[in-house]
């Protein structure tokens, strides 16, 4: 039975989280603060819209390991473990998921460096009792380090281990930039060249010492800065989240045609690094353009399928799909469709690959670059 909060205690969440969010953008936009704008908000999550196109799950027995969900817990937006199992549980036959850094529960006390560890205690906490059962909830977990502090970076990816309960598995420092300003959310904000920075690169050093892979999150022209980084680390696993951060709104959005050329040719050069995959989905974001909110009804599974296949497909063509994997990106794809269709819509994509294809893609790719063994 899902948790009912009270009014007071829904409140109580509330304040703890608006002091976390502002703690945690501290962190990341230490170097500069931009105003957040209508381009870079968070699509409303709408329930009874939702409700109104829901599918039943195509093929439920198929096992699922989702490759990527956050928690969150921000003014207005509670999305925790109850309501990421309602979703996971409304269908389809989800055995576990690898939690992605979310900017929830930091420390709010100690060392700056160290205060982004607490997310990692707290989804380790959590989730520890399903370890056992189905789903597993954050079987896998990434975190945030600031890797611009070099090799100093060490002492936070050895207490993120420690807190992890051995399910801690990498790391994730956004990095997206855009000279569209626009673009960008404050809580993700980075200096251009950060990719290029030689501080960072030395963070990024400490990683593979660990047995810890790099998560990207970046914007589409960002693809080549991210080619020379994978490049010089071709013994850590980088994973482009979010089929490569696909643009097509604002200074992009009257130039799709260039959008899909340059971002496909990005791609079809990464995939000649092997230490790189990718996870497919995260296209129901704003800055991805493809308006799925503003319909009258949610959309379809096979408008979805219909309207990522050029996108996903040439990532699975160009990677193959042992160096692919499907994410829900939940719950900030939740604005655009519901956990059910996505997860249909996927299934659609894949209806003619091979079994052992459809094996890697929607489990065996993201237990093997995550070690969730």
């Amino acid at each position: 039975m899902r948790r009912i909060q009270s009014p007071s205690r829904r409140k109580l969440l509330q304040a703890a989280a608006a002091s976390a969010a502002l703690s945690a953008t501290r962190v990341f936009a230490k170097e500069e603060s931009r105003p957040m704008t209508a381009t870079s908000n968070y699509l409303p999550v709408r329930a009874e819209w939702l409700a109104s196109g829901n599918e039943s799950a195509l093929e439920p027995a198929m096992p699922i390991i989702d490759a990527h969900h956050h928690f969150y817990e921000r003014p207005g937006w509670i999305y925790l473990l109850d309501e990421y199992l309602e979703d996971a549980r409304g269908g389809h036959n989800i055995t576990a998921s690898v939690f992605m850094q979310a900017l929830t529960r930091y420390r709010q006390s100690g060392p700056e460096a160290l205060r982004p560890v607490g997310e990692t205690q707290f989804v380790a906490d959590i989730t520890a009792p399903l370890q056992q059962s189905s789903p597993r909830v954050a079987q896998g977990m990434v975190g945030y380090a600031d890797l611009r502090r070099g090799a100093a970076v060490r002492d936070v990816l050895e207490a993120h281990l420690a807190a992890g309960q051995g399910r801690f598995k990498g790391v994730r420092h956004l990095v997206t930039w855009d000279a569209d300003q626009t673009l960008v959310n404050p809580l993700s904000a980075a200096p251009r060249g950060l990719l290029l920075d030689k501080d960072y690169r030395a963070g990024v050093a400490q990683l593979g010492s660990l047995g810890l892979s790099y998560d990207a999150w970046l914007f589409f022209p960002q693809l080549p800065e991210l080619f020379d980084l994978a490049k010089a680390y071709p013994q850590t696993p980088f994973i482009v989240n979010h089929c490569g951060g696909v643009v097509r709104i604002a200074s992009y959005e009257n130039a799709r045609d260039e959008v899909f050329t340059r971002w496909s040719r990005s791609m079809r050069e990464l995939a000649q690094l092997p230490n790189v995959y990718v996870k497919v989905g995260g296209l129901g974001m704003r800055i991805n353009g493809f308006d799925f909110e503003k319909g009258e009804r949610p959309p379809t599974s096979q408008a979805l399928a219909d309207a990522w296949k050029p996108w996903m497909h040439t990532c699975i063509e160009a990677f193959g799909a042992d160096r692919c994997m499907f994410e829900s990106n939940f719950p900030v794809d939740k604005g655009s469709y519901s956990f059910n269709n996505g997860w249909n819509a996927f299934k659609r994509l894949t209806a003619q690959a091979s079994p052992t294809e459809r094996a890697a893609l929607f489990r065996e790719t993201v237990s093997k670059v995550y070690r969730l063994g």
